[in-house]
């Protein structure tokens, strides 16, 4: 198969980046999307079927989105061709779409990698439907943004959108594992540095392949810990660069230091990033979803000072208005957390999928018409504010559908309060059943 360097027209000899030298060449090597991947994964079946069809992959920097449009490209025979949406215009996809007809007469497929897909425009994505539909080309599209939000609904409805997850600490140790193996020899790291390198990838294997390539080229004789590895690599590494990885690095850094209730450590990537030129706004918007994702109802004020901190830099701008920023983060870091709220929203979504498009019982249904009244609309229904305890204890599940818990407050902050709440409400519901029986 071609490599990028090859595509490009570089000499073998060429230097390489680790990353490049060390992408898989099958599926099988590709390491943390086994969801995809497996026999029993879309891709392994498509693959096992030998029937390429549209897709759009899906997910963050340093995944293997590239690699596996590169390695279906080999797996079912044909051209590989790629453009970035970032650099490509409607020319350039004019001349992919005839040279992909040409090719088709000729009896070869092509196989169209579309870098950042999410970045043309309506009219650009839209001109991908008529050679997708009969045959021309099959799209594989990669995008690091959510496709329901930046991709046609025209076009997600001809490609199967495929989700690929950060690297877990497993799949990056097999990465540093295979560095190794390359260079012959083990890294110079302790094992607790060995876990802040996976660490400090986050998920993102070309950045830790990038990481692994600075400290194998470090001249040591003995082991570096992890104070030492993160002082060796940010002399040669870039402190941050706002468009690309370490803006997704630093980030993350700092929305898991709020969640792990270290106001100081939040502060310091707070100050990194802003030092970085990161907008402040940016941070802001990921202050509020800290507020609702890891705090909730343990604290209902925190997405309360989130919004607000958030304002008051819009008043105030720069710098004075980077101070509501630390005031945020520092309230949010020391805020009791809870991420139940969160927990139970993914799980009524889940039932709803799951259940389908049940109807609500009728005695809470709404009957505006005296048909519907007759249909049995509102009948039954008790009015809770009239209940002894204010509380009637009704169902209000659809009949098809046993009673369920998604939401389980923790006992931290206001959440404990919640708690007391819900189980006397359990308590007079069971009670309520037990004087109809």
């Amino acid at each position: 198969m071609t490599d990028l360097f090859e595509a490009g027209g570089l000499d073998a000899g060429a230097p390489r980046p680790l990353a490049d030298r060390l992408r898989p060449q099958a599926l099988a090597d590709v390491v943390g999307q086994d969801h995809l991947l497996a026999p029993e994964g879309p891709i392994g079946r498509m693959v096992a079927q030998g029937r390429a069809s549209s897709i759009v992959l899906w997910g963050p920097p340093g995944t293997g989105k590239t690699t596996i449009a590169r390695l279906l490209s080999t797996a079912f025979n044909l051209h590989f061709e790629q453009l970035s949406a970032v650099f490509s215009g409607v020319a350039d996809l004019k001349k992919a779409f005839e040279a992909a007809r040409m090719r088709r007469r000729m009896g070869q497929g092509t196989l169209l990698f579309i870098d950042e897909i999410h970045r043309f425009n309506r009219s650009q994505q839209d001109s991908f439907l008529p050679v997708m539909e009969d045959g021309t080309v099959t799209l594989v599209g990669a995008t690091t943004e959510n496709p329901s939000f930046e991709l046609n609904g025209a076009l997600l409805s001809r490609a199967q959108v495929l989700v690929l997850r950060r690297l877990d600490d497993a799949a990056l140790e097999l990465l540093i594992a295979r560095a190794e193996a390359h260079y012959g020899n083990k890294l110079p790291l302790t094992a607790e540095a060995r876990a802040s390198l996976r660490a400090m990838a986050d998920g993102d294997g070309r950045y830790l392949l990038n990481l692994v390539e600075e400290v194998a080229a470090l001249n040591v004789v003995q082991p570096l810990d992890s104070a030492s590895l993160v002082a060796a690599v940010q002399k040669r590494a870039p402190l941050y660069d706002k468009s690309r990885e370490e803006h997704y690095n630093l980030i993350s850094a700092l929305h898991k230091s709020i969640r792990g209730s270290d106001p100081d450590a939040a502060l310091y990537w707070l100050a990194r990033m802003l030092a970085g030129g990161e907008d402040p706004l940016y941070i802001a918007r990921r202050l509020v979803r800290a507020s609702v994702e890891d705090i909730g109802l343990a604290d209902p004020q925190a997405v309360v000072q989130a919004l607000a901190a958030k304002d008051v830099y819009d008043f105030l701008g720069s710098p004075e208005g980077e101070i509501a920023l630390a005031q945020c983060v520092l309230y949010l870091a020391t805020a009791p957390k809870s991420n139940a709220v969160y927990v139970a929203q993914g799980a009524a979504r889940r039932a709803a999928a799951d259940y389908g498009s049940l109807v609500p019982p009728a005695h809470i249904l709404n009957a505006p018409t005296r048909l519907m009244k007759n249909l049995g609309y509102g009948k039954g229904y008790e009015y809770d504010h009239a209940a002894a305890e204010g509380f009637s204890g009704q169902n209000y599940f659809p009949d098809a559908m046993a009673r369920q818990r998604f939401y389980n407050p923790k006992e931290t902050g206001f959440e404990r309060e919640i708690a007391k709440r819900l189980d006397y409400w359990a308590r007079l519901r069971t009670k309520r059943a037990q004087d109809m029986e």
